[in-house]
């Protein structure tokens, strides 16, 4: 990167983060500081809510998995407009009806304490897990960019997180939240734009769009009902509503940003604003990818997008790596030049030309494809314990290498701000939920207001160590986008079932729900260790199975009741 681009970067940075401290100095009221006062409107709210799950991973991993394998996983989204209508109509009004600070204070008023700290205990593992993930994804661009140790990048990014987020809080977070999620958009606007310059001559978008076709980039509808494929209509629909509804119904990092709303209708416009924009965010996100996909067609593509490990290899063994670099590159190659003939052949109308270039079309990416596993398994002969998958690298190739100067400091700015904005949201509710539904409810019941700010000022800092620690076991990970929600599916089928139970089964109690939960919350995650289902299914089977069991748990209690 030039100097430009450093200035551009971190200067960006340094105004989110002097901002929103600065905006919200001296906070001392603990509705301020979890709560945001309860002042902000609905454009804040609906912006944050979008910038707290649209993380760094959605920009960096959302683009590369769409250029391996497609655009299916916008599939993932389809239930989501449908959860963020119920979750206004049936959980904001209970919410703000009973006014309090996390989402789990209602479960001890409906149920118990045991369900409360259950529900906030389930919360704290998956999300402080998902933070981790959020902070390492940051931490890949940097590492890359000035070539620095991934562990000391890890650190320095989690820590410019929770500095701000310590200072400010949840005000602090949906402030800055703001900001960030307009610059983002625009940078992804811009790289979208470049994209299709430069493809410009040599194919126009509309035969862009046939070449990411005719590569099965562009399948977002799948109507299969096998329970192993992860993405289709069915999974989207069921799983992606389980998902989605336990998500912003239920996730403390999610119900704190509208739980700041000036009032209930504030909260409910800003969940509209992402029941209408979240689906097409996604899908550009994807196409974007997709299109990735067709510029390295006309560009030359690196065997493997993570370039450091490419150099290792090159250094030790260089004359593999040069066969197996010379072998994909003619097949890069033959790619181009069956592109061109596709390109030709369609708008000739010649049918049997177009079947004839696809096919020599999927051929060469096959060569392609396997050059670039001998590559992988080079990389793992020189270190068994690198990471052969790249999809995480494709976008940051396609900024650091063909976008302007000035340009790749804005776009990087970007997929900073995204992890930012997302893990500071996740260390808020984390450090909300830990004073709030532990320390200030089992430790220290009775308190000064600036006591509790204070401890959830240190929590929030504590929380963010754990998140970097949890950050170094990210890297395990194929595709960071689809760890995410791996993460969440496991767990929140479970807590949403207890929530269901709350809202609709008045005459379950406490210990029914509780020990139904503990039950489906293992069950899922001996289904997910053993088998190959689709893991947004894992949503809808843990929420059904808090219901029936709960329901049977309650049928046996009353039985016993009665005969006592």
């Amino acid at each position: 990167m030039s100097i430009l681009d450093f200035i551009v970067l971190f200067g960006t940075l340094a105004l989110i983060v002097g901002y929103g401290v600065y905006k919200t100095r001296g906070t001392q009221d603990l509705s301020d500081y979890l709560k945001g006062g309860s002042s902000m409107k609905w454009g804040t709210i609906g912006l944050s809510v979008m910038a707290t799950q649209a993380s760094a991973i959605t920009f960096i991993s959302t683009p590369g998995l769409a250029y391996e394998s497609g655009m299916a996983f916008v599939q993932n989204y389809f239930g989501l407009p449908i959860a963020l209508i119920i979750v206004s109509v049936v959980f904001i009004p209970i919410y703000y009806k009973l006014n309090v600070f996390t989402a789990y204070e209602f479960l001890e008023k409906r149920f118990d304490k045991k369900t409360r700290l259950l529900g906030a205990f389930l919360f704290l593992v998956q999300r402080g897990l998902a933070a981790g993930i959020t902070i390492y994804a940051p931490a890949i661009i940097l590492s890359t960019i000035l070539d620095w140790d991934l562990a000391f990048t890890v650190v320095l990014v989690g820590m410019l997180v929770i500095i701000y987020t310590v200072s400010g809080g949840s005000k602090a977070v949906s402030i800055t939240q703001k900001q960030q999620m307009t610059i983002i958009l625009i940078g992804m606007i811009i790289a979208f734009g470049y994209i299709v310059y430069y493809l410009s001559p040599f194919v126009s978008f509309g035969e862009a769009l046939d070449i990411a076709g005719a590569s099965n980039k562009l399948d977002t509808v799948d109507f299969s009902l096998d329970p192993e494929k992860r993405y289709t209509v069915w999974t989207g629909l069921l799983g992606g509503l389980f998902l989605a509804l336990s998500y912003f119904g239920t996730d403390q990092s999610q119900v704190q940003r509208y739980l700041g709303g000036k009032d209930a209708t504030e909260s409910k416009m800003g969940l509209m604003f992402n029941a209408v924009l979240k689906v097409p965010m996604q899908f550009f996100i994807l196409l974007t990818g997709a299109l990735l996909y067709v510029f390295f067609v006309f560009y030359q593509p690196p065997v493997h997008f993570n370039l450091s490990a490419m150099d290792e290899v090159a250094y030790h063994q260089k004359d593999k790596y040069e066969k197996i670099t010379s072998e994909h590159d003619d097949w890069a190659f033959r790619r181009k030049v069956y592109a061109l003939d596709l390109r030709d052949a369609l708008n000739n109308g010649d049918e049997s030309k177009v079947s004839i270039a696809k096919h020599n079309l999927d051929s060469a990416a096959n060569g392609l494809n396997a050059s670039r596993q001998k590559m992988k398994d080079l990389i793992t002969s020189q270190d068994e314990s690198a990471k052969t998958k790249d999809s995480d690298y494709v976008f940051l190739t396609f900024i650091l290498k063909f976008l302007p100067v000035g340009l790749v400091g804005l776009l990087i700015a970007v997929i900073f701000s995204a992890a930012m904005s997302s893990t500071s949201g996740e260390l808020n509710a984390l450090a909300s939920t830990m004073t709030v539904d532990f320390y200030k409810n089992i430790i220290k019941p009775e308190g000064e207001e600036s006591h509790y700010v204070k401890a959830s000022k240190w929590l929030t800092f504590v929380w963010g160590i754990i998140a970097i620690f949890f950050a170094f076991w990210a890297h395990k990970s194929e595709n960071l986008i689809e760890m995410v929600n791996i993460l969440g599916s496991i767990f929140y089928g479970v807590i949403l079932g207890i929530f269901l139970v709350a809202f609709f089964l008045k005459r379950v109690g406490g210990s029914a729900v509780f020990f139904a939960a503990v039950i489906s919350q293992i069950a899922v995650i001996v289904l997910y260790n053993t088998t190959e289902i689709g893991y947004l299914w894992f949503n809808v089977i843990g929420c059904l199975g808090v219901v029936v069991l709960g329901v049977v748990f309650s049928v046996f209690d009353n039985a016993k009741a009665a005969k006592s």
